[in-house]
């Protein structure tokens, strides 16, 4: 299939309710437990509801070992993920398609109908949400098999009542553990995520999912980023690299993190008047500086506020944030009955005037 112009081979997970023939599908850049995980969220999320039995293949990410009969040893993540859900696994003898014939007729199906020809989308999230609607589309038109005078969706709605009650995602990641570089990098499935400065010469958890990735440090998230699926990239988030600037100020311009870096609006309009300025790197640096301590709202608030006014410099900008900073007037505190005075004094400096007539 082609995305945004480019040919692409993708998986295609595939679910189906025995009763009511209710498919669902999702698309996905490979076959994974993390991508597995998910299609059972979008599947049950969709179906607003769980079956209490699961009919599997004898798929590697399921599967660790096949025994005799229908005797299985799952995935300890997998059966985690049946645990949530509420789902009993039950694994097809192997190289018996016929017992489960509804997803392997299924297949063929969906590829004839709805991948010939080819399909030609701008994303994969765009594929996702047009299977969706063909799905739905196909069942209103389909008659069921069995119930006559009913649709696939007509009976897929009678049977939503007996479903197991959709109760919430399942954190359906995959961990490994990954060493951080000098240049605050970590490698996970040929690509590398950039980190927060303060996690390098520590190993870090990295948590795969089928859309992002999330990169844990000591229970802290020191990064999350898109997921990317191709080999051999980079994918950076600039503000991981703001301590570092404090030493190298000069990255900001030529720093391979910054060199498509767009900052939020206000930042960027002081940021090109800062260009022309000798010291405007090390400017920005300080103002970007103030992101880590006062928050990004508060940083370009204060940067819109100082150019209102027709200023951009370092020194204006943290004054702003240092006068936000300072607390209000204090609260009036109400005294207690139990230490009020019987007899309050009274503030009356003529008082000292009888003072000096005495002397």
């Amino acid at each position: 299939m082609l995305i945004d112009g480019v040919t692409v081979t993708v998986k295609v997970a595939h679910m189906r309710l025995c009763h009511s023939r209710m498919p669902f599908v999702r698309a996905y850049p490979r076959e994974t437990q993390e991508m597995v995980f998910d299609a059972h969220d979008r599947a049950f999320a969709f179906y607003k509801g769980a079956c209490t039995r699961g009919i599997y293949d004898n798929m590697k990410t399921a599967v660790d070992a096949i025994f005799v009969g229908k005797e299985r040893a799952y995935n300890r993540r997998f059966q985690q993920m049946c645990s949530h859900y509420l789902v009993d696994p039950v694994a097809c003898t192997p190289a018996s398609g016929w017992e489960k014939g509804q997803v392997e007729n299924q297949v063929g199906t969906i590829r004839e109908r709805l991948f010939s020809p080819r399909v030609r989308v701008k994303s994969m999230e765009e594929l996702n949400d047009w299977l969706v609607d063909q799905c739905v589309a196909q069942a209103k038109l389909q008659a069921h098999p069995e119930i006559g005078g009913k649709t696939v969706w007509e009976v897929f709605e009678e049977e939503r009542a007996s479903l197991v009650p959709y109760r919430g995602r399942f954190d359906g990641f995959h961990a490994v553990q990954a060493s951080v570089s000098k240049t605050c990098l970590v490698r996970f499935d040929n690509n590398k995520y950039s980190v927060q400065a303060s996690a390098v010469g520590r190993p870090v958890e990295v948590r795969a999912y089928a859309d992002r990735i999330e990169l844990r440090q000591d229970g802290r998230v020191v990064g999350e980023h898109a997921r990317a699926f191709g080999r051999g990239g980079v994918v950076y988030n600039p503000w991981h690299y703001v301590p570092v600037l404090a030493r190298k100020p000069g990255a900001l311009r030529n720093g391979a993190p910054f060199k498509h870096w767009v900052p939020p609006a206000g930042i960027e309009r002081v940021r090109r008047k800062l260009r022309a300025a000798p010291d405007g790197d090390r400017q920005m640096v300080e103002i970007l500086g103030a992101v880590l301590t006062d928050g990004l709202p508060s940083v370009e608030a204060a940067c819109a506020e100082a150019l209102s006014e027709g200023v951009h410099s370092a020194d204006v900008i943290l004054n702003i944030l240092a006068r936000r900073r300072d607390p209000g007037p204090p609260v009036t505190i109400m005294t207690p009955e139990a230490l009020r005075l019987a007899c309050a004094p009274v503030a009356d400096c003529t008082r000292y005037d009888s003072l000096r007539r005495a002397i």
